[in-house]
């Protein structure tokens, strides 16, 4: 980030009392390899300085927080001491975090649980029913009669059964091939939603990492923005009392301060909000302190730029998911016919069916029994034609979204594409900015200081540093994010 503003002058360190550190106060001559504190922003731009000592002495930067946020939750110049997050850490934990990408893990599993019970039903069924029946004795029995069940159907008064049963269905209509092949296709599709859901999950972080990066940085040029208008207040100052200046240049030069410490006031509210953001994702408590990394400048070569147009976009998994989804569809259809043919079942028992629970009665009702069913279906006032019909519906559902997302994630990969180029160029672009409006505020306060300029002069050029300021971290943070939606668009 730039350095603060650089007089063309010296002055006494002590002349007022500003937030201003003394070892910081604008040489003649900008330096641009001034050495960066332990936060520095590790760009190669030249003369486009991270926090000096300016930012970690500054009271207005830390030691007087805005009153209505917690100290807790100003970051990260209340947190000096607290290690940076990397992104590599933030996504892993995200990744343990409850999140969609945590919901499609699970629907992951579910699907799995399906499959194994489409497998389980070509299997048969194994069950031991057991039951004791008790009928009313007949009435109007003559003397010297047995006693028999009130009930013709039943057999005896005390009955008692109990039987292993072995039963299950012969997939003669093709329904529990179709079934398994649905839910085979339906894990599949499960599989690649959990990794769309973690790229998703990946892309939001990352955007969340580097807005708060973003913050952070547009906090510290802020800070150095406020030192530079303080100072050049503090000039005018000593200008107006040796009578060189009019009162009314004092006063522009303390509207430009008031102007950048309303600025710093909304970076910093600005960095408490993008911090909040990320704690959501990575699940740390709001009175956690949370830093990140500074904002990278790594502009890829052509080379890299090819590699990234020779990618395939139907890597992605929303391609396997919508295959795997189209798959399921059509066994739908297959399982909607099944229910027209005929179905066949089998059942075996063994078992006893007696009155007496002694051996010998035991011995006399212990048997085995077989049966096998053939249901065949002959109307049913088009129920089952209606079902094909609507599977074979939804298959043109699954193929038409298939068609759409192919144009929509073309037309992301080109759009990630151009922006990447374009925030490229833009750095560069606002690196040399950043230099010239360096140079020409230091022009500037010097044609001032010699009665050449007026004061607008000044602030305009005060005003035009801060917009270059601002557009290198802007394109730093677009291209980060468009690199991101890169690599989703080409399935990385």
């Amino acid at each position: 980030m730039p350095k603060a503003t650089t007089p063309p002058v010296q002055t006494p360190s002590h002349a007022k009392p500003t937030p201003t550190n003394p070892s910081a106060t604008p040489q003649p001559t900008p330096s641009p390899q001034a050495a960066p504190s332990p936060q520095a922003t590790p760009f190669a731009v030249p003369n486009v300085p991270a926090p000096s000592p300016v930012t970690s002495a500054t009271p207005s930067a830390g030691a007087t927080p805005s009153p209505q946020l917690p100290t807790s939750q100003i970051t990260p110049s209340s947190s000096q001491n607290v290690n940076p997050l990397t992104l590599t850490e933030a996504l892993n934990l995200a990744n343990a975090q409850a999140s969609a990408f945590q919901i499609a893990a699970l629907n992951e599993r579910i699907a799995a649980e399906d499959v194994r019970q489409a497998q389980a039903a070509f299997l048969p069924k194994v069950s031991a029913p057991l039951s004791y029946i008790y009928t009313s004795p007949a009435l109007g029995l003559k003397p010297g009669e047995p006693r028999a069940p009130s009930f013709i159907a039943n057999n005896a008064i005390s009955e008692y059964q109990a039987f292993v049963n072995v039963s299950g269905d012969v997939d003669i209509a093709g329904r529990l091939r179709a079934t398994l092949a649905k839910n085979r296709a339906l894990l599949a599709a499960a599989h690649a939603g959990t990794d769309v859901a973690k790229k998703a999950l990946a892309q939001a972080v990352l955007e969340a990492y580097y807005g708060l990066a973003l913050a952070t940085a547009q906090r510290r040029a802020a800070e150095g923005n406020l030192a530079a208008a303080e100072e050049f207040e503090r000039i005018t100052s000593l200008l107006l009392s040796g009578g060189e200046v009019a009162p009314v240049d004092l006063t522009r030069a303390q509207l430009q301060t008031i102007t950048r410490r309303d600025e710093l006031e909304r970076a910093r509210v600005n960095e408490v909000i993008a911090a909040g953001s990320l704690r959501v994702l990575v699940g740390y408590d709001f009175n956690t302190p949370i830093l990140t990394t500074d904002l990278a400048l790594a502009i890829p070569t052509d080379s890299e730029f090819q590699q990234f147009k020779a990618n395939d976009i139907s890597r992605r998994p929303e391609f396997t998911q919508l295959e795997a989804q189209l798959r399921a569809a059509r066994q739908e259809v297959k399982i909607a016919r099944a229910d027209r043919l005929p179905a066949l079942t089998y059942s075996l028992n063994g078992g006893f069916d007696t009155d007496s629970l002694k051996p010998p009665r035991l011995k006399e009702h212990s048997g085995v029994s077989a049966a096998i069913s053939l249901t065949v279906p002959i109307f049913d006032w088009g129920a089952t034609r209606s079902k094909e019909r609507e599977a074979r519906l939804r298959v043109q559902v699954v193929e038409n979204e298939r068609t759409q997302a192919v144009r929509g994630f073309t037309q992301q990969y080109y759009a990630a594409l151009a922006q990447a180029a374009n925030a490229a160029a833009r750095i560069s672009l606002a690196r040399e900015g950043v230099l010239k409006a360096e140079d020409n505020l230091a022009a500037s306060i010097a044609r001032y200081r010699a009665g050449e300029a007026q004061i607008i002069e000044v602030t305009d050029a005060l005003t035009m540093l801060v917009t270059q300021r601002t557009a290198l971290h802007q394109a730093l943070f677009d291209y980060q994010t468009a690199l991101g939606r890169l690599r989703q668009a080409t399935g990385q």
